[in-house]
Formats: structure tokens, C-alpha cells, sequence
């Protein structure tokens, strides 16, 4: 029961990082997107 608890808790923790990591690659790429649109606006 404890083995099977900690193998759970393990596996939950490496969920919610590799969650934590897809969100922090989506707020980079939007905020790639968002400097890019600046830029061009401040060209035209």
C-alpha cells in the first residue's frame, strides 16, 4: 500500500511539471506573438 501511494504521488508530480512546463512554453510563444504584432504596429 505505501509503494503503490508513493508510486502514485510520483507520477502526479511529474504530471504537474510537465503541465507547469506546456504552460510556460504557451505564455512564451504568446508573448513572442504579442511582441512581434507590437513591432510591426510601430512600423506601419
Amino acid at each position: 500500500m505505501f509503494v503503490r501511494s508513493v508510486l502514485i504521488l510520483g507520477l502526479l508530480a511529474l504530471t504537474a511539471c510537465e503541465t507547469v512546463g506546456g504552460a510556460g512554453r504557451d505564455i512564451q510563444s504568446a508573448g513572442r506573438v504579442l511582441e512581434r504584432e507590437s513591432y510591426e504596429a510601430q512600423r506601419y
